[in-house]
């Protein structure tokens, strides 16, 4: 039987976000796991961002035809809307809920377009209960063609034992530091640091920000005392988190919220927002609190810096996640399609 074709093109993207980690993960684990069974398929470079919308829509089909491929795996929340095979994983319906934390013409595809995805593909994938509700409710998806999977945590690359120094040095770390990674998007919520970046500043730890701007979202202004690092190279990314005094993530909305997990993974206390998935991921490993409350963001930082167990509850969270078991998992609902097909 011909494989299954992986749509690369997010996987192309150099960016270190959620939806970039699962595309680079899939594309190297199913093939590795079933050989078989699986192919990808990759843009030009030039074609990873909006660029890559033809390619996706017109060529990738036309390729998945001459293939005679029974399923295409699209990993990054699109897929061709006229390909009757797609399995798609879709993180999250935060277009559809808040189209104004997105650029106009991304708010305006993802309402046209992402329905009519969800409920033409053989199978969606996404990445919590609170995702999967989203789509049922937001999407008009099919809950008996929804499944659920969790992202992984690399625990080869992240993990306490990293040293630290390399990633100071390069990033300029001087002073002890709270670690934020998040790109500068509305919904991320990061002008709710600020009051906790001077409270921090006042005691000598620096509260920075790693993560740059994306094209298809609104942009939030620059922050003022929270120091932006931009986008870090993914090799200075496991020295980053290890090194951090603690880890915070106010956002607005989340699917999954990847970030908190890889923080746990690396031995940091994690404050984390109790909205969208946030409290599904951190599973009472982590202080939960109200994005909205900057006073109470501030203090559970400072209660978080130094806690050994948050540490340990975060250490344990996170050993229940790794990308071995994501690929697994995905591949099981392949697998039956597959079969089938």
């Amino acid at each position: 039987m011909a494989r299954v074709l992986i749509n690369g093109r997010a996987a192309v993207r150099p960016e270190p976000g959620g939806v970039e980690r699962w595309a680079r993960e899939l594309a190297a684990r199913l093939p590795a796991l079933a050989p078989g069974r699986y192919a990808v398929v990759r843009p030009p470079g030039a074609l990873a961002h909006r660029a890559g919308h033809a390619w996706e829509q017109a060529v990738l089909p036309a390729v998945a035809v001459a293939r005679r491929a029974p399923l295409v795996l699209h990993p990054a929340n699109t897929a061709p809307v006229a390909l009757g095979r797609n399995v798609v994983v879709i993180h999250d319906a935060a277009a559809l809920r808040e189209p104004s934390w997105y650029s106009g013409a991304y708010a305006a595809w993802q309402r046209a377009v992402l329905p009519v995805v969800v409920r033409r593909a053989r199978h969606v994938v996404t990445v919590s209960e609170f995702s999967r509700a989203e789509l049922v409710e937001l999407a008009g998806a099919d809950p008996a063609r929804v499944t659920v999977v969790a992202g992984g945590v690399d625990h080869d690359r992240l993990h306490p034992g990293v040293d630290p120094a390399p990633a100071r040095a390069a990033l300029d770390l001087a002073r002890p530091y709270v670690l934020t990674v998040a790109s500068r998007l509305p919904r991320k919520n990061l002008a709710a640091l600020e009051p906790a970046a001077r409270r921090l500043g006042e005691l000598g730890i620096d509260l920075v920000a790693a993560g740059g701007a994306r094209p298809q979202f609104a942009e939030e202004p620059p922050a003022g005392a929270v120091r932006a690092l931009g986008l870090v190279p993914e090799a200075l990314l496991p020295g980053l988190y290890a090194g951090a005094a603690a880890f915070v993530l106010p956002s607005l909305h989340e699917g999954f919220g990847l970030p908190v997990l890889e923080a746990m993974a690396s031995g940091v206390p994690v404050v984390a927002s109790d909205r969208g998935a946030l409290p599904e991921t951190c599973a009472g490993a982590a202080l939960l609190v109200d994005p909205g409350d900057h006073a109470a963001i501030t203090e559970a930082v400072e209660a978080a810096i130094g806690d050994p167990h948050l540490v340990a509850a975060g250490l344990a969270r996170a050993a229940g996640f790794s990308w071995a078991r994501t690929a697994n998992e995905v591949d099981g609902v392949v697998r039956h399609l597959y079969i089938r097909a």
